[in-house]
Formats: structure tokens, C-alpha cells, sequence
């Protein structure tokens, strides 16, 4: 994989490669259900930065602490499995872009109800009017 392979491909490769490695390999309790969701590599294939997300809200920290842990066990495989010319650095981080998005849907539901509601009132208001 080493050379002229761009960027892009090295992370998806990489971001696959820990996925495995998680998923198979690590067996540190302080795991939970973790997903591999990005990982930015900078333009030298140097420092890669490794995003991921947790099922669990009480696993987070563990987590990461488990992914801290296991850091130079993963690069090393990373290094023996992808052979690359450098293996780059790895940090690990969570991803909070899904509790983001998590976030707005609720906000979404919640003005919906509440429309929801409101026309439901106009309708019965409206049934009031024309009887009387």
C-alpha cells in the first residue's frame, strides 16, 4: 500500500483494520459495543486521528481508556497488516457527531408534537365555533 495511495484509501484501510482489531482481538472488558465511525489522517500519512462511537452512554469513558491502552498493540498490527512505508501515529477519539444528530431528531419529534398538537386544538376549536 505504500507510495503514490492516496490518503482516502489508507484511511478507510486503517479505519477497517482497527475496526477487526477491536472486534476480534482486543479482549479488555472495558470495551463496550464500539464502531470505528472516521478516521483523518494529515496529508504525510503521519498522525491519524481515530473517531468512534459507543452503544453504551456509560461505556465512553472505559472506552476510550481501553483504546488508550491498547494504542501501541494497534499500531503495531496496523503497521504489519496495511505495510505502510510509516505507520502513523493514532489518537483516539469519541465521536460525538451521532449524539449530535441524535440530539436534532429529538428536537425535530418534540416541534412536530407540538404542531401536531396544535392542530389538533384548532380542529376542536374550530368543530365549536360551527355548532353554536
Amino acid at each position: 500500500m505504500a507510495g503514490g495511495v492516496r490518503p482516502e484509501r489508507v484511511q478507510e484501510a486503517i479505519r477497517q483494520e482497527v475496526s477487526k482489531i477491536i472486534q476480534y482481538e482486543l479482549k479488555d472488558p472495558r470495551l463496550g459495543f464500539t464502531t470505528i465511525t472516521e478516521v483523518n489522517l494529515t496529508k504525510d500519512l503521519r498522525f491519524a486521528k481515530i473517531y468512534f462511537t459507543v452503544l453504551e452512554d456509560n461505556k465512553k469513558k472505559s472506552t476510550l481508556a481501553a483504546l488508550n491502552s491498547a494504542k501501541g498493540y494497534i499500531k503495531s498490527l496496523i503497521g504489519e497488516r496495511l505495510m505502510l512505508r510509516f505507520t502513523p501515529e493514532i489518537a483516539f477519539e469519541l465521536d460525538k457527531s451521532f449524539a449530535h444528530t441524535q440530539d436534532i431528531y429529538h428536537i425535530l419529534d418534540k416541534i412536530n408534537k407540538e404542531k401536531e398538537e396544535k392542530r389538533d386544538v384548532d380542529k376542536k376549536g374550530d368543530r365549536g365555533d360551527k355548532g353554536e
